[in-house]
């Protein structure tokens, strides 16, 4: 466990323009990623190197080449949460969830697919917005370090899914 749960408020904007096609939405961001001030962040998270193979590209380091790579494929890229109490990034220890208005991104992109990555960011989705928007989710693996028992090549297979909706 890492730490004592604390209230954590979503603090960067979604990343998205109006050729998005695809919406993929994490739970909310982790320490590492709130660092870092974008999505994703933690070293070991593998969503960027993913993402780069799924759509043949190299992997981006910088947070520029992650956001060109996201706008390149089509992707948004958000979180289902605007708020909630959490303990360090562990999902399970998820209480008091608010979730995000994804009419930001609804109302302004052509989302033809909205994809969740991991469990607990599809039940969040299915709880709190899918009621909303009338709009249902896709669920892919998380890309968490969290998630080791899945390798790199079965989670590449599995967001090959992308790619169908952009």
């Amino acid at each position: 466990m890492a730490g004592e749960a604390a209230k954590v408020v979503h603090e960067f904007a979604p990343l998205f323009d109006k050729g998005s096609k695809v919406l993929v939405l994490g739970t909310i961001p982790s320490p590492k990623s709130r660092e870092q001030g974008f999505y994703y962040g933690h070293p070991r998270n593998r969503f960027w190197k993913v993402a780069a193979r799924v759509f043949g590209e190299p992997e981006p380091v910088t947070i520029a080449e992650k956001k060109v790579l996201a706008a390149r494929n089509h992707m948004a890229i958000w979180d289902v949460l605007a708020s909630c109490v959490i303990q360090g990034a562990e999902d399970a220890s998820i209480r008091e969830p608010v979730a995000n208005d994804l009419d930001v991104i609804l109302q302004k992109a052509d989302i033809r697919a909205i994809f969740t990555t991991g469990k607990k960011a599809a039940d969040l989705y299915r709880k709190y917005c899918e009621p909303r928007y009338g709009r249902p989710c896709i669920m892919l693996p998380s890309t968490s370090p969290a998630n080791c028992r899945m390798g790199e090549d079965e989670l590449v297979a599995r967001y090959r899914v992308l790619r169908d909706f952009v």
